[in-house]
């Protein structure tokens, strides 16, 4: 008994490893050497994206906000040069792979999902039409654009293509060689992507303050100097409008397109060294729509979306005139205090489906799951910063008028739908989608593993027969209970996904409520409220799509 009982614990033994000793397999004498040398080179490669962040951000609010000490072109050159040497080592990568296939023997299966992918090349496409909308802009006004500016876009474009690439084929690999090198790359081109991703948001900034102080009408035509006004703008020539325009409304796509290809490649960092066991696939769900299917959440969603399309049109079409302003804004919140309410108790009821359904928690060292949860809470960030001061106005200006008591029902909604939503995507991510509730083995599975092992089956066939019938009886009730949460959960899902999507149109499409309907503005004056607005609402438009992949996956492996 002592002998069987020294084997059973020499076979357990390797098991009880975790994947803190994952990363020093294949060392004959693990050292506190080998982890130095992991988060040194982890160390020195992110404080070199830091210097570069910091310092390509200082270029391109230097010259954004002082133009006659510092020009806009020094951003441009800056940047292009970091996506000119992010370009370089991307071929490096790339032809390395191609001739040395064993670089990267091990792959992160929850790195680079069919629906990140899909996602990212959405984005690059639609990033790629936006470049020659802004190539046949700067060509249609040539003679007031500097060289910088027109060769940018050619160079941006270029970049999307070679880094969509490599995201699309390599995004889960974890390099095992030339480590150093390959981090430095990374993280080069991870910054790059950021500081594309700032200096869009503040060329957009720019151009909506210098509108907004147009309304007001302090920004006078003087501002620039009338030769000038009349020489670099469009006039009366169409196909620099239609350029203009469409530039505009494919302006949120490459900033997603930033973003998503920025996760990605933090990911890629993050994995460089990392050892991860054989895994295989368990992404099985399927989408089913029928009778017995999901058909109420989508078909809700869908109605919610169409009906938010059109509103949103009106609203766009109405606020700019002042007999039409009041109703735009009524319509917009009545949209907003219909729908918030909804995603909440949706977001509610997931949640206490994660907790009743019991699934294994995906506790293992997975950088994506945990970059996933950083960016949710860290996007909703924004929205909660932005709702919080307009309580505050609200409530300390009083609810006299209809805007304010509006403007506060929807700061609360907003605020109570972000929470609840987080919560219930991150506890939906960390799932385990392979195993059922708790991770027991189903009546049928125990059954048919007592009839492989059992040699006297036979002699027990009466009394094992009534047995396997209770068995499968437990195991179909307890099937239908799980097919039955599984179903609400995938509902839920499926309605929060299109309702997440029109709450990325309106903002990612220039309607800014809040902004717009003076409450905020009134109570805290327009610069702190306009610079307030012009940093949160990026992330609040990073969280509604960056929650609609999270959704999917729920969707997908509920």
């Amino acid at each position: 008994m002592a002998g069987e009982h020294k084997e059973a614990v020499e076979l357990n033994t390797p098991s009880v490893k975790k994947e803190g000793s994952e990363e020093k397999q294949g060392s004959p004498h693990p050292s506190k050497g080998s982890g130095w040398a992991l988060s040194s080179g982890r160390l020195l490669s992110g404080l070199f994206a830091l210097n570069l962040l910091f310092l390509g951000a200082a270029l391109v609010i230097g010259g954004v906000f002082n133009p006659s000490g510092l020009r806009y072109e020094q951003s441009l050159i800056f940047i292009a040069l970091l996506m000119g040497l992010s370009l370089l080592w991307m071929f490096w990568y790339l032809i390395r792979a191609r001739w040395q296939p064993g670089t990267a023997p091990h792959t992160d299966h929850h790195a680079g999902t069919v629906l990140m992918k899909g996602a990212l090349l959405l984005f690059a496409a639609c990033s790629l039409l936006l470049h020659v909308f802004k190539m046949g802009y700067h060509f249609s006004k040539w003679e007031c654009t500097p060289v910088m500016k027109a060769l940018y876009p050619f160079i941006e474009a270029l970049f999307v293509i070679v880094q969509t690439h490599l995201l699309w084929v390599h995004s889960k690999d974890c390099s095992q060689d030339q480590k150093n090198f390959t981090r430095l790359g990374l993280v080069l081109t991870l910054t790059t992507d950021l500081l594309l991703w700032f200096a869009a948001v503040t060329d957009e900034t720019v151009h909506l303050e210098m509108e907004v102080e147009k309304e007001e009408g302090v920004l006078q035509d003087t501002y620039f100097g009338q030769s000038n006004v009349s020489r670099c703008q469009c006039g009366l020539d169409p196909a620099c409008a239609s350029f203009k325009k469409g530039y505009k409304v494919l302006f949120p796509f490459n900033m997603e397109y930033s973003l998503t290809a920025g996760c990605m490649l933090y990911v890629m960092w993050k994995n460089v060294g990392r050892r991860v066991e054989p895994h295989h696939p368990t992404l099985s769900g399927k989408l089913q729509l029928g009778a017995s299917k999901i058909i109420l959440g989508p078909f809700l969603g869908v109605v919610a979306l169409l009906s938010g399309i059109c509103i949103f049109i009106v609203y766009q079409v109405k606020v700019g005139s002042a007999a039409g302003r009041q109703l735009a804004f009524v319509l917009f919140y009545s949209y907003q205090l219909a729908i918030l309410p909804a995603m909440s108790l949706c977001s509610l009821v997931g949640m206490v489906i994660c907790k009743l359904e019991e699934k294994a928690l995906d506790a293992g060292l997975n950088p994506t799951r945990s970059l996933d949860a950083l960016l949710l809470v860290g996007a909703a960030l924004g929205q909660l910063s932005i709702s919080y001061f307009s309580l505050v106005a609200a409530l300390t200006t009083g609810l006299s008028g209809l805007l304010q008591s509006l403007d506060l029902s929807y700061s609360l909604l907003s605020l109570n739908e972000l929470l609840l939503q987080t919560l219930f995507i991150i506890e939906g991510l960390h799932r385990h989608p392979s195993t059922g509730e708790g991770g027991r083995v189903t009546g049928l599975e125990e059954d048919e593993s007592c009839r492989g092992a059992g040699g006297g089956y036979g002699s027990l066939r009466g009394k094992e027969g009534t047995q396997q019938m209770n068995l499968e009886i437990k195991a179909e009730v307890a099937s239908s209970r799980l097919n039955w949460r599984r179903r609400v959960l995938k509902e839920i899902s499926a309605f929060l996904v299109p309702t997440n999507i029109m709450l990325w149109v309106i903002p990612a499409f220039g309607a800014h409520p809040q902004f717009e309907n003076g409450v905020g503005k009134d109570f805290y004056g327009f610069s702190f409220w306009f610079i307030l607005l012009n940093l949160s609402q990026p992330l609040g438009v990073f969280y509604r799509m960056h929650s609609v992949g999270g959704l999917l996956e729920v969707l997908f492996t509920g």
